[in-house]
């Protein structure tokens, strides 16, 4: 017979188990951001830098360690200002402190997770966590990344037709028409979804109907899928509408807050490479920039880890010294998603340590 010691010390808590899985999700999800963003600078520093790289004490000036303090707040605070406003326009209202928090939240786990996806969830758990009613939340954290979405994908096909140093780039130069086209049918779908809804409902519902005629969907799947498509994109247009319905100087102002937060993510690498001594056409620097984060998007990695970097110095090899490439990537990514991510860490288990008090 065995030991009852032995049992006991062998058999689990499946809670527990349960429990710890997120965990350890999040942690492969973070070593897996790590190597590819090493990977990412070891094929600049190999390419395009001429495996050169040294440090330059003018990134630390006090007028350039100013100048950068400024932006950093004016990139983090107009971002929290985005969703804060978005949420007064559809009729909730959320300290401003409080939302300042997901900023930091957002930018941690939408960069350990494919394709940006935790840092909807993560902020949809937040706003629940504060009394913000889960359709609220939804419609407010996902109107916030449109927009976002629809300045990019808008400025992307202008740029990548117009600026000279993407005209050299033989594969973008190539796929230029290829990809203006699929921002265009992706811009018209999400126009579809918002102002015309039931043009897609009857489609997509006929599609599941043959993939359950095909036996590739049970009875059950085929009914919670059906419902599941007509409730979302419903819910989506019709908190869309009450969005555009809103006191108008919040719409405005998120809109405002959403161009204010873009334009100083894509002006941190202009100052950095001002602050290097270098002339900077910051037309071209911003077009660069909006490329780069078009293509960070669609990116399956982690926080487009290993990507960014790559296209960073494919794109600015001929505009920086090979010594300078790869401190200039360093610093960008630094200053806009590692650091805030670290900050988003710690506030996450505080988080997580507050909700676990509650439950005591």
């Amino acid at each position: 017979m065995d030991d009852p010691s032995t049992l006991s010390s062998d058999t689990s808590d499946p809670s527990t188990e349960e429990s710890r899985a997120p965990g350890r999700r999040l942690l492969w999800s973070g070593l897996l951001f790590i190597a590819l963003t090493l990977a990412g600078l070891t094929v600049v520093y190999l390419q395009f830098a001429d495996k050169s790289v040294s440090f330059d004490w003018r990134l630390l000036a006090p007028q350039t360690l100013l100048a950068v303090a400024t932006l950093l707040l004016v990139y983090f605070i107009s971002d929290g200002l985005r969703l804060y406003c978005t949420l007064r326009a559809l009729g909730y209202g959320l300290p401003f402190k409080k939302v300042f928090k997901l900023v930091f939240i957002n930018l941690f786990f939408a960069n350990v997770t494919p394709m940006a996806t935790g840092g909807g969830f993560a902020q949809i758990w937040y706003l629940q966590r504060h009394g913000v009613p889960l359709g609220y939340a939804t419609a407010a954290t996902t109107i916030r990344t449109v927009l976002a979405v629809i300045f990019i994908f808008s400025l992307t096909p202008f740029f990548l037709m117009t600026l000279e140093v993407l005209q050299k780039q033989t594969l973008l130069s190539d796929l230029a028409m290829a990809l203006a086209v699929f921002i265009t049918l992706y811009l018209g779908f999400f126009a579809v979804v918002l102002f015309r809804t039931r043009w897609l409902i009857g489609p997509l519902c006929t599609l599941i109907s043959w993939l359950h005629r095909v036996r590739l969907l049970s009875d059950t799947r085929q009914r919670r899928w059906l419902y599941k498509i007509k409730r979302e994109m419903l819910e989506f247009s019709q908190s869309f509408a009450e969005y555009l319905r809103g006191p108008k100087h919040w719409v405005l102002l998120s809109v405002v807050s959403t161009c204010v937060f873009l334009l100083s993510l894509f002006s941190i690498p202009a100052l950095l490479i001002y602050s290097l001594g270098y002339e900077v056409d910051y037309l071209t620097t911003l077009g660069l920039l909006v490329v780069t984060t078009f293509i960070m998007y669609v990116s399956p990695t982690p926080g487009a880890s290993g990507i960014s970097e790559g296209v960073f110095g494919t794109f600015f090899q001929a505009t920086l010294t090979a010594n300078h490439l790869i401190l200039v990537i360093i610093g960008w990514r630094f200053l806009t998603i590692y650091l805030g991510m670290l900050v988003g860490l710690m506030i996450v288990q505080r988080e997580l340590h507050a909700g676990r008090k509650e439950q005591q």
